[in-house]
């Protein structure tokens, strides 16, 4: 799925080639009517048909488009999706089930394989609602070793589950995580509540590492995810540990055998000697 880096990744493309555009019309694939819905009563399609696209925002794995008229579009990848941005000549991409025409002869195309992805229509209200049920913007300042220690004194579940949880820290997902806690030496089932301030000053450090590493690398392509140029991102080749243990590999640190487990039901790797287990 894609995580905080990649959706970042297709805002800024996203920011240079849509905000300013109108969008004149809409094709809705009839394979896949529900990619396109709404809340509060808005019909999607006559509210976006005619729309200027005012700007382009992120909040966690959500992209926010504000258009002209106060409403929001808001885009969710999830598993699959794929939001490009191209020539209307340009034949349809694959798995394509939405195509937004754009004054300037772009088209904005929505493809989603697996078709869990959505373009929704709201009102402003429900855009600070989602903001609200989300936690804070790792890349924000308002992310602090006093913040993160704070927060896990609350919590007590494993530190990889933590992590993943939306409502503490938007964006986050199984990637990063795991990529965080190897380069904080962090076991995955370390207690939350049990790290200290060395660990949490560590891992705050980690988790904004990763994350701009792999926006530098416009995110990381195991099979789907394209920015809106139809390119992969080049982070795979940077990754230390993610899905690395299933494959046999080694630790790239101590060259320890790489080991993997299920933690609150995500695949997770973890070297057995650089990040040990507690107690």
């Amino acid at each position: 799925m894609p995580e905080l880096p990649e959706v970042e990744t297709v805002r800024r493309i996203a920011h240079k080639l849509v905000v300013g555009r109108r969008i004149e019309r809409l094709h809705v694939s009839e394979s896949f009517p529900c990619v396109l819905n709404s809340e509060g009563g808005i019909d999607p399609v006559s509210t976006l048909t005619g729309a200027t696209i005012a700007s382009a925002q992120r909040r966690g794995k959500y992209l926010l488009f504000e258009l002209d008229s106060g409403l929001w579009m808001v885009v969710h990848l999830r598993m699959t999706g794929r939001l490009l941005v191209m020539d209307r000549h340009e034949p349809p991409v694959r798995f394509e089930h939405l195509s937004m025409e754009l004054d300037n002869g772009m088209d904005i195309r929505f493809g989603d394989q697996r078709k869990f992805g959505r373009v929704t229509v709201v009102p402003p209200d429900a855009v600070s609602a989602l903001s609200g049920r989300l936690g804070v913007e790792p890349l924000t300042a308002d992310f602090t070793s006093a913040w993160l220690q704070s927060a896990l004194q609350r919590r007590p579940g494993k530190i990889k589950s933590v992590l993943l949880d939306q409502h503490l820290i938007a964006g986050l997902g199984n990637i990063y995580v795991d990529e965080a806690l190897f380069r904080a030496r962090i076991h995955p089932l370390t207690p939350a509540r049990d790290l200290d301030s060395n660990d949490v000053e560590h891992l705050v450090g980690a988790i904004v590492d990763v994350l701009e590493m792999a926006i530098r690398n416009q995110g990381t392509t195991f099979s789907t995810f394209e920015n809106p140029y139809g390119e992969s991102g080049s982070n795979a080749a940077f990754l230390k540990v993610y899905g690395k243990g299933r494959k046999g590999e080694t630790c790239p640190r101590c060259g320890t055998p790489l080991a993997r487990a299920v933690v609150g039901g995500r695949g997770t790797t973890w070297c057995p000697h650089c990040q040990p287990a507690r107690g």
